[in-house]
């Protein structure tokens, strides 16, 4: 092609005879001959390198943005598999291309040093769970720690209205849960009202109870408004690290990774030591409209120190 002195378009033009469609020497020689004869035009440049339609002006929404069904796509070939998107599935997009396109997305990261809270979690959820009738898992110890922090930094818990920011007075805690096998089923997040009036033992019972009802399809439309914080935790499925998108018109989400065994290095009165400790991380992505770099690491910083001061002797 390039001793023949074809272009990019004009290749990405040329019908191909090979396998899947691969444009062939044979097919280059062809249309270099029906060239010199006058039987091909040059490719449109209307067409782009990917062989879709550029957009027209017209074809832009008010807001700058392109819809996927602005696009001349064409129909797929071979072995392909449609998939119709059900009504949860197309809800799932417009929300997170439209938390995309309204907030400044910044994702900030901390490794913490959770042995603390393992420790005591596991020596103690047997006993929880006699008293109160209610699982005790990582969740609610990690919600606990989430709304600590997040009474230090209020403007956390708010949601922007044009030029105005709104900083809520409650904290309304909303829990990301897959739904079916593999996660297949979709994406929920229920909401938990006026979460930082409640307790470890009232965290743990609104945890086990919105994810209950989520699972079961039973939950209300008022479970799932209202909610001023996210917390996802991708680590249920052994990743480490993950960029959540913040679920609008909240202005963070924090995500949780795998709690994983490594060696680290920890300071003592004698030196250095290494030690074999329980480490996660924790990432947060947030709205960087009205949220600065430095008061977003501070608010993730926070909740590192808290898991990683977790009281040992800490009362069931």
């Amino acid at each position: 092609a390039k001793e023949e002195g074809i272009s990019q378009e004009e290749l990405e033009s040329i019908e191909g005879s090979g396998q899947g469609g691969r444009v062939s020497k044979k097919d280059i020689l062809g249309y270099v001959e029906d060239k010199k004869n006058g039987k091909v035009s040059a490719p449109k440049s209307s067409q782009s390198s990917a062989g879709l339609s550029k957009p027209s002006s017209s074809s832009k929404s008010s807001d700058g943005s392109i819809s996927a069904g602005q696009l001349d796509i064409k129909s797929p070939s071979g072995d392909v598999e449609i998939i119709k998107m059900d009504r949860m599935r197309k809800m799932i997009a417009e929300h997170m291309v439209k938390s995309v396109q309204t907030s400044a997305h910044v994702t900030t990261f901390a490794e913490v040093d959770v042995t603390n809270m393992v420790k005591w979690r596991n020596a103690n959820k047997n006993a929880f769970q006699q008293k109160t009738g209610h699982k005790l898992t990582f969740t609610p110890l990690f919600v606990e720690a989430i709304i600590k922090a997040m009474l230090e930094f209020p403007l956390i818990n708010s949601s922007v209205n044009g030029d105005e920011i709104h900083v809520k007075k409650d904290i309304n805690f909303g829990l990301a849960v897959a739904l079916g096998e593999g996660g297949e089923g979709g994406l929920i997040v229920p909401v938990m009202k006026k979460a930082q009036q409640k307790n470890l033992v009232g965290l743990a019972e609104s945890v086990n109870e919105v994810a209950t009802k989520a699972r079961s399809k039973k939950l209300s439309p008022d479970d799932l408004v209202g909610g001023t914080i996210t917390l996802t935790n991708y680590g249920s499925v052994g990743n480490i690290m993950g960029t959540p998108i913040i679920n609008q018109p909240q202005v963070a989400i924090i995500g949780t990774g795998a709690i994983e065994k490594k060696p680290v290095v920890l300071e003592t009165e004698n030196g250095d030591v290494i030690a074999i400790r329980q480490m996660m991380y924790l990432s947060m992505s947030y709205d960087h409209r009205i949220i600065d770099g430095a008061h977003g690491g501070a608010f993730l910083n926070r909740i590192k120190q808290i898991l990683q001061g977790f009281d040992m002797d800490r009362a069931v």
